[in-house]
């Protein structure tokens, strides 16, 4: 049925109400959809403009400095400061961070007190909960993520991590997703996407990104494919520099924007811009305002690339949002208030995080911002059609995901639900069923793997960062605890930042085993006539120089020698020499109590035989002293028992 409510402001609301619970899905009538529609355009002909442009901002508040404080800290609480910020700006939606996420009760009460607000026109409370090396919950389930979904090749596992990560955040009180990531990682230098990617093949992507997004939506939870146009085969993170993609229309139709259209054709709720230029399809110069350099438009700012590829060519009429308009792909190169502007222009509903607010006294900044997009509108600069257009989009998506629907379970139950289904044993199983299956074996020469302790054996395990060493430490304690192994000595070592010893080689020479754990975002050995130069020891090459020692020396001393690659697959090209090679995907370990992803214990366990790795590649691994050869091709992975290639 339909529910009208009068709201203070003046703007009547009109909610569909589904039969099915409250749970609205606009699964209603046809005529009743098309009234909602109707009713709708009548609501936004009925609001201010101050309350239009509220509803395509979209700030965080990650950090708050209350009155009388001496510094900001993590917003968990809610207070009537913040409130008086969204009430003022009639704000459509705030996006949430780790900051802010601390734990599942303190969750389910800020969401709550956020909503509280404003009750007449409830917000998107967003999060980047990707799962895998991107996640905010601190009591989540974190899941292996996307690189590790392409290697297990499993379209089931990949809408298990949506349906998991839907329920999670929906009972948290959270109702937009900004993922998942569908951008084709084919440079393996990309500094900022990796195993953020599920593959560098279109149709892999496509394939699990859509299965990712129907688990998250029939969760009733709004999904976001993101960074379109694709962010996959750049050389710069748009976090500190502006990306350029130089491909032409036909390779970027057939690579790049392959996963998109087909996730606009699956029904995806949201898009995510990606701040880079494509001069393919625009070549609109801009001046600088960080050098004075001439400079291509970045996506988020292309009226090309936002209405005239992905609204008319490509036919989404989802909801549009931007990446963090405070990324410095945007921020060196454009005002705080025109970058908004021309975002808002180019098509974009949603400016995602247009202005820093941290404290009242900052409260200068979103006005700036504010004014600017309707003195814009008053203008006919931002054409208030357009605004309309981008509010009725913005609403119509807040009555198909029930949002506007007044929840009046009281607070205590929504923690309740919320303590249930956070981080529970079922959905902490199916992330290490997950995790397992994606592992990936390149290499395992004279069978060194699994290793096969004798008690009291001494394993010696490094890794580049202290929660690293700890979770693959721990995970071999676990393993002799539940008697999978026998009881062995266990000595760990971090090594970021530092330069190989003889004190290291010492404790090589006193163990049995070596686990070496790598961590090479972007190869870049030192490499003469050909071959990698390991008379170099300077401790700003730690990531190559460090691993390839403990791998030179344990080859030397003939030691059962295994190394592990924690992030970017790529970084194995660094290390042809070692005798047993595997991929997981995922480097965060064990800290504050918990596993923060479940990637190293799964590799772990493989390396002691426990579990059998069933991965293969979702990318070329190319050589690094011939960056034209691959050394692993995309597809390739060996089962541990018959030494043989795994066939998918």
């Amino acid at each position: 049925m339909i529910k009208r409510i009068c709201a203070p402001a003046g703007i009547a609301l009109f909610l569909v109400l589904s039969s099915l619970g409250g749970n609205a899905t606009a699964k209603g009538s046809e005529n009743e959809n098309e009234k909602s529609v109707s009713e709708i355009q009548e609501i936004v002909e009925n609001m201010t403009i101050d309350e239009k442009v509220g509803q395509m901002l979209m700030p965080d508040f990650r950090n708050w400095q209350k009155q009388g404080e001496d510094k900001a800290t993590g917003f968990t609480e809610m207070n009537s400061e913040v409130a008086s910020i969204i009430k003022k700006y009639h704000l459509g939606g705030v996006i949430l961070f780790a900051e802010n996420v601390v734990d599942t009760e303190q969750t389910v009460r800020l969401t709550d007190g956020l909503q509280m607000a404003t009750p007449d026109l409830p917000l998107f409370i967003t999060i980047d909960q990707e799962g895998g090396i991107v996640t905010r919950l601190q009591t989540g389930t974190n899941l292996p993520g996307n690189m590790a979904l392409g290697a297990a090749r499993n379209g089931n596992y990949a809408y298990q991590t949506g349906e998991i990560i839907g329920k999670e955040l929906s009972s948290l009180g959270i109702n937009v997703n900004f993922g998942p990531s569908v951008d084709v990682n084919n440079n393996p230098g990309n500094p900022v996407i990796g195993v953020r990617s599920f593959s560098s093949d279109p149709e892999l992507v496509s394939k699990l990104g859509i299965q990712t997004i129907k688990g998250l939506q029939n969760q009733n939870m709004i999904a976001t494919t993101k960074h379109f146009p694709g962010h996959g085969d750049t050389a710069v993170d748009s976090h500190y520099g502006l990306p350029l993609v130089s491909h032409d229309k036909e390779r970027l139709r057939s690579i790049e924007l392959v996963p998109f259209q087909k996730a606009i054709d699956a029904g995806v709720d949201m898009m995510m811009t990606a701040h880079v230029q494509f001069p393919a399809f625009d070549d609109t110069t801009y001046i600088s305002k960080n050098d004075g350099q001439e400079i291509m438009v970045p996506a988020t700012l292309s009226h090309k690339v936002i209405t005239g590829l992905l609204r008319e060519e490509m036919g989404f009429d989802g909801v549009v949002v931007t990446d963090a308009l405070n990324m410095k792909a945007i921020a060196d190169n454009f005002g705080q208030e025109e970058a908004v502007v021309l975002a808002l222009k180019s098509g974009v509903d949603i400016a995602l995080m247009p202005a820093q607010v941290n404290s009242l006294q900052m409260e200068k900044n979103i006005t700036s911002v504010f004014h600017a997009v309707k003195a814009a509108v008053e203008s006919g600069e931002l054409p208030l059609s357009q605004v309309n257009q981008s509010v009725t989009r913005i609403l119509e998506l807040k009555v198909k995901r029930g949002i506007l629907n007044p929840d009046n379970t009281l607070i205590d139950k929504k923690i309740e639900t919320a303590l249930q289904v956070v981080g529970n044993e079922e959905h902490l199983k199916k992330e290490r069923k997950i995790a397992e299956d994606a592992i990936t074996l390149l290499k395992n020469e004279d069978r060194t793997l699994p290793f096969k302790p004798k008690k009291n054996d001494k394993v010696l395990v490094l890794a580049p960062f202290d929660d690293q060493v700890e979770s693959m430490s721990r995970s071999i304690l676990e393993l002799a605890d539940k008697k999978k192994i026998k009881k062995v000595q266990i000595t760990g070592m971090s090594f970021s930042g530092k330069s190989f010893t003889v004190e290291v080689a010492k404790l090589i020479d006193e163990s049995d085993f070596v686990l070496t754990g790598s961590y090479v975002v972007k190869n870049d050995p030192a490499v003469n006539d050909g071959v990698i130069d390991d008379s170099i020891q300077d401790s700003s090459k730690w990531a190559t120089a460090f691993p390839r020692a403990i791998m030179n020396h344990a080859n030397k001393k003939d030691k059962e020698f295994v190394l592990m690659s924690l992030r970017n697959p790529y970084d194995v090209a660094n290390f042809e020499e070692a005798k047993a090679v595997l991929t997981v995907y995922g480097f965060k370990g064990y800290s504050n109590g918990r596993y923060r992803q479940p990637n190293i214990p799964a590799g772990i366990s493989t390396i002691f035989g426990e579990s059998k790795p069933k991965g293969t590649l979702p990318v070329d691994i190319p050589s690094v002293t011939k960056p034209s050869e691959r050394i692993y091709k995309f597809g390739y992975g060996l089962d541990i028992k018959s030494g043989r290639s795994i066939k998918k």
